[in-house]
């Protein structure tokens, strides 16, 4: 991919509204934790949590070219769906035109127009699922 030098506004507004949600959430948390809505607080923290730690899954591997991922509805595919629409759809998630989204086939299950709010099970899933696909279609072995 090639560099950018500029960026909208709606980008721009984009990451503001994400990282002041993620610090307020953060905030509450910490003053909550000893409080007794302390599981309210977390329960709110959790699915902005995992929702970002998908972007990190995404971004390690996030070069991965679709002749290796494929076009169907596996683990990669649905963590480049999943961030795509956390990063472009207010974390709503969205099909595009190349993947062959179909739910029953997905990790996590989420329908299109869902409302993306995972929880620390939904991720743990997802990740492993996505870690293993990576292993499995882009492995490669370091003893050779």
């Amino acid at each position: 991919m090639l560099g950018r030098k500029t960026y909208t506004h709606d980008e721009i507004n984009n990451a503001r509204f994400a990282l002041a949600e993620q610090l307020t959430a953060y905030g509450t948390l910490v003053a909550e934790a000893n409080g007794e809505t302390a599981q309210a607080a977390l329960a709110d923290f959790e699915p902005l949590f995992f929702n970002n730690l998908v972007l990190v899954l995404d971004r390690f591997f996030v070069h991965r070219v679709r002749a290796v991922t494929g076009k169907d509805s596996n683990p990669l595919n649905e963590v480049e769906l999943i961030a795509e629409s956390l990063l472009t759809n207010n974390a709503v998630l969205r099909g595009n035109a190349v993947i062959k989204y179909v739910p029953a086939n997905t990790v996590v299950r989420l329908e299109i127009g869902d409302d993306i709010r995972l929880t620390a099970a939904e991720f743990d899933r997802l990740s492993t699922a996505f870690l293993a696909e990576i292993e499995a279609r882009m492995g490669v072995d370091t003893d050779a």
